[in-house]
């Protein structure tokens, strides 16, 4: 195999001093918007995860001030996210064994060992493990956390704390709070979830320029006070309203965000007594691996929206996001990812370079330093807004839709990963996945022994111009060793894959391939894919599993 280094790429903006000095004016300007936008979810991803709501803005300072600075990506922002709420929960109600406090202070303690994880993981290379998962099993993690987080927020959203232990007894208890909603906490709480809603079919660019986030914020907030949730009070709503079980109401300022006014008294510090036990290291595993590989997926992501096409340090951004969970853990903070939500917008504010997110972190502290005052006033309905529609996209019936329009054993994995976390937990639910897209692909074989290893070489026949020829079974779980040789063929080149010698191909591979000839283009090369028509394909979709033909 005759391939060369990959040269860097010196001409495009990077993250020092020099960039800042050419780029501040756009990084500032989308590293306010942003923080007006990372604000309140900081705070509701806090709160439904079981923390002190200062702990999510404690996340989005450490990785805005310190992970921009060390991180290998260029507009990422880093943060907490909605898909560690699932993971953060459970691990503070398992250590915390009905005692939140105590709870939270253990998951501090796992929150700094998975990031010590985290950063051997970068330094071992493991930037590259988001394409071990089959995408099906990710996408219905995604969405299963997606239905966990509506089922747990939707009461909060009404005003109404379920009686229920299991996530199911959860779910089955939404009927009886629509029933039993306290009707001034539900208005905001569903106002704030039409705000979002009617904001996505928004076409003028001017009014997006405001984040819908803040919107509902504001919104709530006015509501909060024409309604004087800061006062405890008994109230009276459609007394005459036969729908209603009862009509008297309390309000108070439990249903508002509270903060400690000196921000220092905030930080909260980890208790390491539950290392010894089996649980504790579930916890921490959990959190290092569903937190990279989510990390991973939308660094990868967001580099497909950069406009200059840069590509990510995936290895270094794993070990800086390590480090960042590392001091989060120890100071009180959620760990914190590569968020898409966040990045999506700090790409469409026209950000250039990560000071764009080390300004969001520094917009953030100093609000939370300076006015703490305003953040309780903060309606906790509007932020359960927020979630529940993060929540819903997450699992939209879109998703289910283009799974399917993949292939009905796609389909079948991520419903079957669904089912599995919401059953059990997430990791044992997304083993299940693999599981299940292992049966799919060995009904799919011809000859299981090539499943054992792919078969591959990568050769430049003439100069410039590589031949990448697979044979054999072409799976989620052979094909790291092909994504480590391809990323030695160096930039601007001609790639052609050859896939005729392949019994089959599923779906993770071959969105694999497509992602990769999709960013070779966009780096000034050229990629093709060749071999396909000897291969039967399961559905019309162009990245469906694929086999030869009987």
């Amino acid at each position: 195999m005759n391939v060369s280094v990959r040269p860097d790429d010196v001409a495009l903006p990077k993250n020092g001093l020099s960039a800042l000095a050419e780029h501040w004016r756009a990084d500032i300007l989308s590293g306010f918007l942003v923080f007006l936008i990372a604000l309140p979810l900081c705070l509701g991803i806090a709160m439904a995860s079981g923390f002190p709501p200062q702990a999510g803005i404690i996340s989005a300072i450490v990785g805005g001030l310190l992970v921009s600075r060390i991180n290998g990506s260029f507009i990422t922002i880093m943060g907490p996210a909605a898909g560690l709420i699932v993971v953060i929960l459970d691990s503070v109600q398992e250590l915390g064994e009905g005692d939140a406090a105590a709870g939270y202070r253990y998951t501090l303690a796992a929150i700094v060992f998975a990031g010590l994880i985290q950063i051997l993981m970068g330094v071992m290379k493991a930037g590259k493990m988001s394409a071990f998962f089959p995408s099906s099993a990710v996408h219905g993690m995604l969405a299963a956390i997606g239905i966990i987080i509506i089922a747990k927020q939707i009461h909060v959203m009404l005003g109404v704390k379920p009686d229920a232990q299991t996530l199911f007894q959860t779910i089955g208890a939404i009927p009886a709070s629509v029933r039993d909603m306290n009707p001034e906490v539900a208005i905001i709480g569903v106002i704030g979830l039409i705000i979002l809603t009617l904001w996505t079919l928004v076409a003028n660019t001017r009014l997006r320029v405001v984040p819908a986030p803040l919107l509902v914020v504001l919104v709530g907030m006015a509501l909060a006070k024409y309604f004087d949730l800061e006062d405890e009070h008994k109230y009276l709503f459609l007394p005459d309203a036969v729908f209603l079980p009862h009509h008297e109401f309390t309000i108070g300022p439990k249903f508002l965000v509270t903060l400690p006014q000196n921000f220092l008294a905030g930080f909260s510090f980890p208790d390491f007594h539950q290392v010894g036990r089996m649980v504790f290291w579930q916890q921490v595993f959990a959190i290092a691996l569903v937190g990279s590989l989510e990390s991973l997926l939308s660094a990868a992501a967001v580099d497909k929206l950069d406009p200059l096409k840069r590509v990510s340090d995936l290895n270094r951004d794993v070990a800086a996001v390590g480090v960042g969970n590392t001091i989060c853990g120890l100071i009180g903070g959620l760990p914190m990812i590569a968020e898409i939500v966040r990045s999506s917008a700090n790409v469409n504010n026209g950000a250039r370079t990560g000071w764009a997110n080390f300004f969001h972190g520094l917009f953030l502290l100093v609000f939370v330093a300076l006015f703490p005052k305003l953040i309780h006033e903060i309606p906790l309905a509007s932020l359960a807004a927020l979630l529940v529609f993060t929540g819903y996209r997450l699992a939209s019936p879109r998703e289910f839709r283009k799974t399917l329009e993949i292939g009905w054993d796609q389909l079948g994995v991520f419903v079957i990963t669904i089912i599995g976390v919401l059953a059990t937990d997430l990791l044992v639910g997304v083993a299940i996945g693999v599981v299940a897209e292992l049966v799919f692909h060995f009904w799919r074989s011809i000859d299981w022994r090539n499943v054992v290893r792919l078969s591959r070489t990568i050769e430049e026949r003439e100069p410039g111009v590589f031949h990448v020829q697979v044979a054999g079974a072409a799976f989620f779980g052979n094909f790291l060793a092909l994504k480590g040789d391809l990323a030695t063929i160096p930039p601007g080149r001609t790639v052609i894959f050859d896939l005729s010698g392949t019994s089959t191909i599923d779906h993770t591979v071959m969105e694999n391939l497509h992602h990769f000839c999709d960013d070779y283009r966009g780096k000034g090369g050229h990629a093709e894919i060749r071999g396909l028509d000897q291969l039967v394909a399961s559905s019309k979709h162009p990245l469906a599993p694929r086999k030869r033909a009987a």
